[in-house]
């Protein structure tokens, strides 16, 4: 039931980003959802796409080094307080969670996506699904 993210490594440099996505335009994936998270001297771009194993592949033959890690999205009301009623669940379910950032929208639609990384992705999958807090699949990141 979860879904594949791409943590790609990258040099901290002026144009390093464009030229990653150049590869991934230039071989039609669509990026669902993006993180930049920078250090000294290089960045991990975390990536939500259509073909998570597809775009591994074509960024690894473009030199980009990546890993793929499971993580959890959920669908949640966008309204004030949708975010800390999915928090609570993960707190009850005592699942840490590593990071977490928005999976772009739907237009018009009344619900926001998160991707969460934690610890355990089955539990709270399962924590989720308790709750009633729809959990996405890689096959609804695809219809996206």
């Amino acid at each position: 039931m979860s879904v594949k993210q791409i943590s790609v490594f990258a040099e901290n440099k002026p144009g390093k980003m464009n030229e990653m996505t150049e590869v991934l335009a230039a071989n039609n994936i669509n990026m669902r959802a993006l993180s930049l998270a920078e250090t000294e001297g290089f960045g991990i771009i975390r990536l939500i796409v259509d073909d998570a194993y597809e775009a591994a592949t074509v960024l690894k033959d473009a030199g980009y080094i990546n890993k793929l890690t499971t993580v959890v999205i959920v669908e949640i009301p966008d309204v004030p307080g949708g975010l800390n009623e999915v928090l609570k669940v993960f707190t009850r379910a005592n699942i840490n969670l590593s990071y977490m950032y928005a999976l772009a929208g739907e237009k018009g639609s009344d619900k926001a996506r998160m991707v969460f990384r934690v610890n355990d992705h089955k539990a709270a999958e399962a924590a989720m699904e308790k709750a009633g807090i729809k959990v996405l699949t890689q096959e609804d990141i695809a219809k996206l």
